[in-house]
């Protein structure tokens, strides 16, 4: 593997309380013989930090029944402030293990958004609302000039719009984007759940097609947008998507979690 290709890993605001010392050991062994892309969520420690994040006022669905956070100009500024400590936390776990760590803002130039829905449901009805969200339409690549063994980028993934706006993203969806744009090989989604489940059973590989019509029958939550970044991921170049909550290397070798891959015909 070229030094400046990357191994891209998602991590879930929801799960990063329960990782233990080993999995950052491991993280750690694996980063210093490759350049690591970590994109953090931020659900559960928004929720902490206010109780209005955890109205369900706070979620809102398109016509097209994608959900999305409402966001505000002060909703941007809370994100920052509970990235800034889950990033801290972050940075002195990796540090402590002999990986060097730069904090990167996506809106700072790294990622691009569109133009975002307007409509949403509200109280039964479409509403026109002011919403900072928006698709993902470009990652820069060139912004993580540092990508070498022994370092590692930690991205918050707020992204810039074409009116200069700071607007909210998904962060699997950012992960993808990211790991597509810096050509990387693998993708890791380390979520708070062991395996994608089909019809309650683990699923260990499932090819691209497979994901993708459990997602848009099966799925919901938040293993539906796993699935879609999956998709996304892989069709922008990247061989496997891994999604799993044990540790890197694990999950990289297939030895646990669910491995999706391009090739037609893996599930197992």
């Amino acid at each position: 593997m070229s030094a400046a290709v990357p191994t891209v890993v998602k991590l879930g605001g929801s799960c990063l309380d329960d990782l233990a010392g080993t999995w950052w050991d491991d993280l750690a062994e694996h980063g210093a013989d490759h350049p690591l892309v970590l994109v953090h969520g931020w659900s559960k420690p928004l929720k902490e930090f206010s109780a209005r994040y955890r109205d369900p006022s706070a979620i809102l669905r398109d016509r097209y029944g994608n959900q999305s956070r409402w966001t505000t100009p002060e909703v941007i500024a809370d994100i920052k402030t509970v990235s800034a400590v889950m990033a801290q936390d972050v940075i002195s776990r990796l540090e402590y293990r002999g990986i060097t760590v730069e904090r990167q803002l996506g809106s700072d130039g790294l990622v691009h958004a569109g133009q975002g829905e307007s409509w949403w449901w509200q109280n039964k009805q479409l509403v026109e609302l002011d919403n900072l969200v928006g698709p993902i339409t470009k990652v820069e690549p060139t912004v993580l000039k540092n990508l070498r063994p022994g370092h590692a980028y930690l991205v918050t993934p707020l992204a810039r719009n074409e009116a200069g706006q700071e607007v909210n993203t998904d962060a699997d969806r950012a992960a993808a984007a990211i790991a597509g744009a810096t050509g990387a090989t693998n993708l890791v989604l380390v979520t708070d759940v062991a395996h994608l489940l089909i019809d309650g059973e683990p699923v260990d590989r499932i090819d691209a097609e497979g994901a993708a019509a459990f997602r848009d029958k099966g799925a919901t939550g938040g293993m539906r947008k796993k699935l879609r970044a999956a998709g996304e991921a892989l069709d922008q170049g990247v061989r496997e998507v891994v999604i799993g909550s044990a540790p890197v290397s694990e999950l990289l070798a297939g030895r646990t979690g669910t491995v999706i891959t391009r090739d037609q015909g893996a599930r197992s």
